[in-house]
């Protein structure tokens, strides 16, 4: 198993976990401590490609925020609103 693998499925229990007041669900993770989860020094553009994709597999969202990377459910994005070709027409 390689470590993008290993490092989602670790990020993906932890959306389980009880912490931060909470008793589970998003989380942020600073980017010191998804290095050192990862084993790495840096972390390049195609690592963070690559632990995406790994956790999209796994019903998960990975969002970059430059210092910190944030995990969300995929679930949480189905019942936003969808825009259709009318509000887009309206908007140019």
């Amino acid at each position: 198993m390689d470590t993008s693998s290993t490092t989602a499925q670790c990020l993906a229990r932890l959306y389980g976990e009880k912490f931060g007041g909470k008793p589970s669900g998003r989380y942020r993770i600073a980017g010191k401590q998804l290095r050192e989860l990862m084993g790495r020094k840096r972390l390049y553009p195609d690592d963070i490609q690559t632990l995406s994709r790994e956790l999209l597999e796994l019903g998960f969202v990975l969002i970059d925020m430059d210092s910190f990377y944030v995990i969300l459910s995929a679930n949480s994005f189905v019942n936003y609103r969808r825009v259709n070709a009318e509000h887009l027409s309206a908007m140019k």
